[in-house]
């Protein structure tokens, strides 16, 4: 009975090992695709400018006397103009100045922003590239620099220790009727958001629950913590979760709480975490705050 026993232990402590480096490979690997997706051109270590337009012509270029200032050295000193009217915005180069609209040069007058377009133009001049986005009422450019020397130096954040004891069973209490709920960005717009469910889990013997909105495949997490302006970025974090399956169950793996792109730089709208997704307790998992931004 004795080296059954001794047997069990040694197994035990086997499969636990065993488990443990597996999911150490696992936070191993998704750090690495975070780090990837934050250097990608689309990610958010190349920001260089958000600028909001207004409503008529608003000229741009390195000059410090334009209404949108692209970085000294980046564009000719006046290189243009766009015009907002009625949420519609169109391009004009200055005379010389080979801006590009989807890899082909500027026309006059091009439309690069307006509600019948299946997406916004991509617009280019060296290694500055810039989109149109709209946040609410405003319109505004979102400028990035693929010679980003933030995207050359970055190797990624500072971390907690992987801890599997920050990942929970999980089951989605789904809402009785489609609703959405409020969620406020930086800029203070305050949009409807779809509502998935309340994510329930327990955490030393207490209940937890973080409301989840949808975005794309995924169920969307804002949360707050007491780890915030100390150890972690000041205002919350994001998690991914996978969607339940049909028990509804799911995984709540704080170690792969990320950083909103706004702990990054200063030109992007992040959403903020809902009064409710503010936790009452100090989540020492997933990433810590990105101190040189």
């Amino acid at each position: 009975m004795l080296k059954i026993y001794s047997l069990f232990c040694v197994l035990f402590i086997l499969f636990t090992v065993v488990g443990q480096s597996t999911y150490n490979t696992e936070i191993e690997e998704w750090k690495i695709k975070r780090v990837t997706s934050l250097k990608s051109e689309n990610g958010w270590l190349n920001l260089a400018g958000l600028f909001w337009l207004e409503e008529g012509k608003n000229s741009f270029g390195s000059a410090s006397s334009n209404n949108i200032v692209f970085p000294k050295g980046a564009i000719p000193a006046n290189a243009g103009y766009f015009n907002l009217t009625n949420q519609v915005v169109t391009i004009n180069a200055a005379n010389g100045v080979q801006v590009k609209v989807n890899d082909l040069l500027a026309q006059p007058n091009e439309i690069v922003f307006s509600k019948e377009l299946a997406k916004p133009a991509s617009m280019s001049y060296g290694s500055m590239h810039w989109t149109i986005i709209k946040r609410e009422d405003k319109i505004g450019i979102r400028l990035r620099d693929f010679s980003s020397p933030l995207v050359k130096t970055f190797t990624g954040t500072d971390r907690f220790p992987t801890d599997s004891n920050w990942k929970f069973d999980a089951v989605l209490q789904e809402p009785t009727t489609p609703s959405t709920i409020p969620i406020t960005n930086v800029l203070g717009q305050t949009i409807q958001m779809k509502f998935l469910g309340k994510l329930i889990f327990t955490i030393n013997g207490q209940t937890v629950s973080l409301d989840a909105v949808e975005e794309e495949a995924q169920l969307f997490v804002i949360f707050g913590d007491l780890t915030n302006k100390k150890e972690t970025y000041g205002a919350g974090r994001f998690l991914y979760v996978s969607k339940p399956d049909a028990s509804g169950k799911t995984i709540v793996d704080f170690n792969k709480a990320f950083n909103p792109p706004c702990a990054f730089t200063p030109y992007a709208t992040c959403p903020l975490p809902p009064k409710q997704n503010m936790l009452s307790l100090a989540v020492k998992a997933g990433e810590k705050t990105f101190n040189e931004h």
